[in-house]
């Protein structure tokens, strides 16, 4: 049903974006080789996020079996007591738009993304709705104390939604959060040299949980919306 993740809405400013992606938005969309963004007003600073199916009839079909009521309107929209509280449409499309030209040098633009950061306080919640009603591939599902998390990993296209349980807290029935967004590097030095060039907030290089791979954060020009950048790795 669920065949990739299309797009996201973030509250503000396109702008920061074209700067920390180093791509241009054409028309109201940025994209990049797996996903896009469109800007708009929200909630919260990532205000949304929009899946991709071929068969929005068959979708929909599939999903009112699974009990999670719909309203369709330019996309299906997902009730929001069935997603618990993060806002998620689904459109009709067999293949990504090709990416947004990069602004500078290809090499030291944003490649694709890396996975989305969605925080609950109920994981086996959120294994009902991502696995059991969306239909994602659950490949990871790990604790770790010296993180104080449990991570869950599911596999939508060419990246992950990774659901983030804080162990401290303990489980509730509390709403999920749509929370942050990890990016790829194909060459993680010229991205991060750019970045710099052009004045955006970032914290140094340093090596990743993955083995082989290295990260950065970005302190700025995300709108409020916690960013990493990732090189070093291929596709999931």
């Amino acid at each position: 049903m669920i065949a990739a993740v299309d797009h996201f809405v973030l509250a503000g400013s396109g702008k920061a974006y074209e700067a920390l992606i180093g791509r241009c938005i054409e028309g109201s969309r940025l994209q990049t080789a797996n996903v896009g963004l469109t800007f708009g007003r929200g909630t919260a600073p990532l205000s949304s996020i929009v899946f991709a199916t071929p068969s929005l009839d068959k979708a929909k079909r599939l999903l009112e079996r699974r009990g999670v009521a719909t309203t369709r309107n330019d996309i299906l929209q997902l009730a929001s007591e069935a997603t618990h509280g993060v806002p998620i449409g689904v459109v009709e499309r067999q293949a990504p738009p090709p990416p947004s030209p990069a602004i500078e040098d290809e090499a030291a633009a944003i490649t694709s993304l890396d996975h989305v950061v969605i925080r609950s306080p109920n994981p086996e919640r959120a294994v009902a709705l991502y696995a059991g009603r969306l239909g994602l591939d659950l490949r990871l599902d790990r604790s770790n104390p010296a993180w104080g998390s449990r991570l869950l990993f599911f596999r939508c296209g060419d990246l992950v939604v990774e659901i983030a349980h804080d162990l401290a807290r303990g489980v509730s029935a509390g709403p999920d959060e749509l929370w942050g967004l990890g990016w790829r590097a194909a060459d993680i030095g010229k991205v991060h040299a750019r970045l710099e060039a052009a004045g955006v907030d970032v914290s140094e290089v340093r090596d990743g949980r993955r083995p082989g791979s290295q990260v950065f954060t970005v302190k700025s020009h995300t709108e409020g919306v916690p960013t990493i950048v990732i090189g070093g790795i291929g596709r999931w």
